[in-house]
């Protein structure tokens, strides 16, 4: 497994729009054959602050679904919306096993 923790922090005026173009992304990411999870989430002490938890089989689905039309459209309409970089961190699985999630 592959695994991606993306953090955004976004302005206070876009949230209810970022949170509408995710929900599409996410929805549709899910539809991907290499992608095992996708969950969009906010914070509950700054409402303004989101991560993706994106598990992909592996390395070369996440680059595919980077690829992907929902991901372009994604990036590009919420390029705006960020009040800063998001960040990511990327990271291997250990437990449970790769044979576990399959």
């Amino acid at each position: 497994m592959f695994t991606v923790i993306v953090s955004i922090h976004v302005l206070p005026e876009c949230v209810d729009d970022f949170i509408a173009i995710t929900r599409y992304n996410a929805e549709n990411s899910r539809l991907e054959a290499g992608v095992v999870r996708f969950d969009f989430l906010q914070e509950i002490d700054d409402p303004n602050s989101f991560r993706l938890v994106e598990v992909y089989r592996s390395k070369d689905d996440q680059a595919a679904h980077q690829q992907s039309a929902h991901y372009q459209k994604w990036r590009e309409t919420v390029a705006s919306m960020m009040a800063g970089e998001r960040t990511r961190v990327f990271l291997k699985n250990l437990d449970p096993t790769d044979a576990e999630w399959m």
